[in-house]
This record gives structure tokens, C-alpha cells and sequence, in this order.
């Protein structure tokens, strides 16, 4: 099993999460974050003195998926997040060595179907 976070533009949330339930993949946790990354900082004026601000609004998707499925999982998000700009956001993948279902004590790729 493999853990895919993946950092999006907001924007892109609908299109990545409805790729994702198409291909089967209908189960993941979103959060919206800020972070820095290649994409240059902004500046927004507030009551007339312009702040400069490093940090840029963006959603981290999180899946775990079997190893069958991660292939599939990140050529969605690919697909369905890029816009060939910086700051379009990146995917991380990381070994699982478990899952359990709280409900019913099911455990391993049973778990996350």
C-alpha cells in the first residue's frame, strides 16, 4: 500500500476529486494549507501598507491506495491538476505498512477499499 499526498491549487480540487472517484479512487482527506515553494510570493495591501506574503493558499489531498492503484492515482491528479505553471503543486509517495478498519478490525488493502 502507498500513501499519495498530493499539494494542489484550489482551483484544481473538483476536477482532481471527480478524476478520482471515476477511477475508483473515492477515498481520500482534504485539507486546505499554506506553503512556499518555486512560486514567487505576492503582496496584499491592507488599510493602505502592502504586506509582502510568502506563503500561498493551496489543498493537500491524501490517499491510500494499493499498489495496483498508484499509477492510476497519480496520473489523475496529474492530469486533472496541471496547468504546465510553477506552482501547479507536487505529489509525494510513501510506503503503508498497514491500515486498519476501526469498525470491523479488517486489515491490509481490504481495509482501504
Amino acid at each position: 500500500m502507498k500513501k499519495v499526498e498530493a499539494i494542489i491549487r484550489p482551483s484544481k480540487l473538483k476536477a482532481v476529486q471527480a478524476g478520482l472517484v471515476a477511477a475508483e479512487i473515492p477515498c481520500m482527506t482534504v485539507m486546505p494549507v499554506k506553503g512556499a515553494g518555486l512560486q514567487k510570493g505576492y503582496a496584499e495591501v491592507y488599510r493602505g501598507t502592502e504586506i509582502p506574503l510568502i506563503l500561498h493558499s493551496k489543498i493537500l489531498i491524501i490517499c491510500v491506495v494499493s499498489d495496483e492503484n498508484l499509477e492510476k492515482c497519480i496520473d489523475v491528479i496529474l492530469t486533472n491538476a496541471s496547468e504546465g505553471n510553477i506552482g501547479d503543486g507536487k505529489i509525494f509517495v510513501y510506503d503503508v505498512l498497514d491500515a486498519v478498519r476501526i469498525r470491523n478490525g479488517v486489515r491490509g488493502n481490504e481495509a482501504i477499499r
